[in-house]
């Protein structure tokens, strides 16, 4: 069996994401990649970010992604003002890297659907039922959550 160490690990993680120069500058002609390098670190979110960025982006799904590339970006380090600035195509990007390595699938509508009051409560369940304090569960990314929930499912089926 793995030990909370060894399932909360992930989370400590950062991922090198080339950006490709299609993506930095659309349509131009000189590549920036080129000259500047373009590659960015990213992070996996955790539970914890996500009930952050749930609480300060009510009903506002612009918002939401702004929150949730800032709350994952590493390297460089940006405001959420200046991830709002960017070019909707980049922020995509960056958006669908940081739901790759935080392990969540599916559309944008069931990413929005997640940071609910569902996610709360598979937290606690988790929480219980591995004996987990609120600090651990809290940096697990939602991937570990689902992975660990589907185990639990499992269990019960036995």
């Amino acid at each position: 069996m793995l030990s909370p160490e060894e399932l909360l690990a992930g989370s400590a993680l950062t991922y090198e994401v080339v950006v490709p120069v299609d993506v930095l500058q659309p349509g131009g002609s000189e590549p920036i990649g080129a000259r500047h390098g373009n590659t960015v670190r990213l992070r996996p979110l955790t539970v914890s970010d996500l009930q952050i960025i749930s609480r300060a982006s009510k009903e506002n799904d612009v918002l939401l992604a702004a929150l949730m590339v800032q709350r994952a970006l590493v390297e460089p380090t940006m405001t959420v003002a200046q991830v709002s600035a960017a070019h909707a195509g980049l922020v995509e990007y960056l958006l669908g890297e940081v739901n790759r390595i935080s392990g969540i699938s599916g559309s944008t509508e069931e990413t929005l659907a997640a940071r609910e009051a569902p996610l709360v409560k598979a937290a606690f369940v988790l929480a219980q039922e591995f004996g987990w304090t609120p600090q651990q569960v809290a940096e697990l990314t939602l991937g570990q959550v689902l992975l660990h929930l589907q185990m639990l499912k499992e269990k019960s089926r036995s």
